[in-house]
């Protein structure tokens, strides 16, 4: 029974650096996953998880529709600070073509568009599944979503975290 838990959290993990690769084009190597598949909505569950370089990420997919704005909302409540909202693989400027796109959706006789005037579109940028850097855990509680609960969050898994920037 030990070598069957074992396995699956091989594969599972071995699962997460893949996607980490193929979708987002990151080499992961996953030291430890600190919490695995807690529901993070109705309709979304995340893993958060420490490489080796001692990053902590955290992935987030869900069975409908989700937007960096709901990924960026997800993340607060989860009781984390994020550094870096991973784009699609091969796609650096995702989040701004995104957002330059829905502009002009709304505002067709724009011609010069400033990164301030699409800081909200970006928000509404396709982002399922999502990955996200993370620089500190708040409280050093990491939330999930439970709706019996009033305010709909509880504790999910206590853990110290912050990331000290070095040059």
């Amino acid at each position: 029974m030990l070598i069957l838990a074992m396995t699956d959290e091989m594969y599972e993990t071995t699962a997460l650096e893949r996607i980490a690769k193929d979708h987002f084009g990151m080499d992961v190597d996953i030291d430890k996953v600190i919490i695995k598949d807690i529901d993070v909505s109705r309709t979304a569950e995340a893993t958060v998880f420490l490489t080796k370089k001692k990053q902590l990420l955290v992935y987030v997919h869900g069975h409908s529709r989700l937007l960096l704005s709901d990924i960026k909302k997800i993340i607060a409540r989860m009781g984390l600070k994020a550094e870096l909202y991973l784009p699609p693989k091969g796609q650096p400027d995702y989040f701004d073509a995104i957002g330059r796109e829905k502009f002009l959706e709304v505002f067709p006789g724009r011609g010069h568009i400033k990164d301030e005037d699409i800081i909200f579109y970006r928000t509404l940028a396709p982002y399922n599944p999502a990955l996200v850097l993370i620089s500190e855990v708040k409280n050093g509680e990491i939330y999930k979503y439970d709706s019996d609960v009033s305010g709909d969050w509880r504790v999910a898994v206590k853990f110290a975290y912050r990331r000290i920037k070095t040059s």
